[in-house]
């Protein structure tokens, strides 16, 4: 039994042959890219991440202001009490 090849004698005869390249562009012609609307809102819900997880999670200087204002005994009154009850109930209704 004998087996013929298939294809050209010389297997390197396909190596050899070149192609040629197509027309190179036009000179003047340039790529661009487009970034959808929901692209750049995500993008920018992704900063907006990043820097709360790199914000400190204590803010001294407002610790310190509330100190103050907690030391003061003029500063707790009737209505500082209920701005800070509706607050605290807003909270709690979200």
């Amino acid at each position: 039994m004998t087996i013929d090849r298939i294809g050209p004698l010389d297997p390197l005869s396909r190596i050899n042959k070149t192609q040629k390249t197509g027309n190179i562009a036009e000179v003047g012609k340039s790529d661009s890219v487009e970034i959808s609307h929901d692209a750049k809102k995500m993008a920018e819900l992704y900063n907006i991440a990043e820097k709360v997880k790199n914000a400190p999670e204590v803010r001294e200087d407002r610790i310190a202001e509330v100190k103050a204002k907690l030391d003061d005994p003029n500063y707790i009154n009737d209505s500082v009490i209920e701005t800070i009850a509706d607050k605290l109930a807003n909270m709690i209704n979200l």
